[in-house]
């Protein structure tokens, strides 16, 4: 690739582009207002982890694999049976308990 300088017809065709780019409002709105992004804000992750509302739906098959992983751990005693349910149980237990918050009116 050549460090020198464009041909006139890629050129003007470039001229044309910046132009046709600076009059679009819109996305001279976007790239004013673009924003870096950052790292999760561990407050924020917070606050929208205990917003959480689950359905019942959600409840009951997480409680219900749960019980299937828990059966079939203590049947076979496979370790990757034991950890996917000690994985999933935690989760099962914070969704049970915010359903039951929801309902309280808590």
């Amino acid at each position: 690739m050549s460090i020198g300088r464009l041909p006139d017809h890629e050129q003007r065709i470039l001229d044309e582009m910046e132009r046709a780019l600076r009059r679009d409002r819109r996305l001279d709105r976007r790239l004013r207002t673009l924003r870096l992004s950052r790292l999760p804000d561990p407050a924020r992750a917070f606050v929208r982890l205990a917003s959480y509302r689950p359905r019942v739906w959600t409840v009951v098959v997480l409680l219900a694999v749960s019980v299937a992983l828990l059966v079939t751990g203590i049947a076979t005693s496979e370790p990757g049976v034991i950890w996917a349910f000690a994985a999933l149980w935690p989760l099962t237990l914070f969704a049970g308990f915010r359903l039951m918050c929801r309902w309280c009116g808590s």
